[in-house]
């Protein structure tokens, strides 16, 4: 049941609903919680509300104790608040919303591209391997590609010397050691740098052929590469 409170000396009423939205007390929530319903708590309903209780206080208030003008404003500069930051939420969304299909498009115009994604396996055929390379956080004093068989034992290694941070292609004949030309099949590759002597971060990439564009599960464009992974766009560190 809702109780009515009254304000100033005319006798004037105001729900105690309203008053409780104002104040911030328990006693309207309880009553929602236990009917069910859901009361107007947008920033729109709430500025109706302040208003509505403020209207009621200035025709009713004490003219020789006159409401805090300090407070009225400081009320509504809240009030204001909270409409500011539900436009902002929504400006967000429709921001959020334009940069997927933004991201959407690009993705689908690297179908049939080959691209540089994080990977540790490079293909040999007709004595030719696939594209690979590696990316450095930092700049390093030296960089080694070791590449190994199936059977997991180095075939060889290549010493890449001084590199700088970033996104280095690898052009390589596959050979041994020894130069002898390698057989075709799949190859392990990985990468280790030094920094001073100390070991720094390196990353092998794979290449691979852009074959089509899904939705991952986080609502990003993910590409399917012909080496059957999925990475994310911005995944690719370079485009072939």
């Amino acid at each position: 049941m809702t109780t009515n409170t009254t304000i100033g000396g005319s006798g004037t009423t105001v729900s105690q609903t309203l008053l409780d939205t104002m104040n911030g007390t328990n006693s309207a929530s309880s009553s929602s919680s236990s009917t069910g319903s859901t009361s107007g708590t947008s920033a729109t309903d709430l500025q109706n509300t302040f208003l509505s209780l403020l209207v009621a206080q200035l025709k009713n208030q004490d003219p020789t104790n006159p409401m805090d003008s300090s407070q009225m404003t400081s009320q509504l500069a809240q009030i204001n608040t909270v409409s500011g930051i539900s436009q902002l939420n929504t400006t967000l969304s429709s921001l959020a919303t334009q940069m997927s299909a933004g991201q959407q498009s690009q993705a689908a115009l690297l179908i049939g591209s080959t691209v540089l994604a994080p990977g540790s396996s490079v293909a040999v055929a007709s004595g030719k391997a696939g594209a690979f390379g590696v990316q450095l956080a930092n700049s390093v004093n030296d960089l080694q590609v070791v590449v190994k068989n199936s059977a997991g034992q180095i075939v060889n290694t290549i010493d890449l010397g001084k590199q700088s941070a970033g996104t280095i292609p690898v052009g390589w004949t596959p050979t041994d050691t020894a130069g002898n030309a390698l057989p075709d099949g799949n190859y392990t590759i990985s990468a280790v740098g030094t920094i001073n002597g100390q070991q720094a971060t390196a990353t092998t990439l794979t290449g691979a052929t852009v074959q089509s564009v899904v939705m991952q599960n986080n609502g990003t464009p993910g590409l399917v590469l012909s080496n059957g992974s999925t990475v994310g766009l911005t995944s690719v560190a370079a485009i072939l």
